[in-house]
């Protein structure tokens, strides 16, 4: 019974996909927030080019 208590608190597996789906989460709020943050400034862009080629 202790083998196996020791094994299993020795057992890395998890932590590492626990590890990977944390760094997952942070470089997708990250993305977000940078989108977020520009995509104003994209969408200005894009009026501007709309409102320059814009045929009546």
């Amino acid at each position: 019974m202790l083998n196996l208590a020791k094994r299993i608190w020795a057992d890395e597996e998890g932590q590492s996909m626990v590890e990977y789906g944390l760094i997952l989460a942070l470089i997708a709020v990250v993305a977000i927030a940078v989108l977020a943050a520009i995509g104003q400034k994209v969408k200005s862009t894009y009026e501007k080019v709309y409102e320059g080629i814009k045929v009546e």
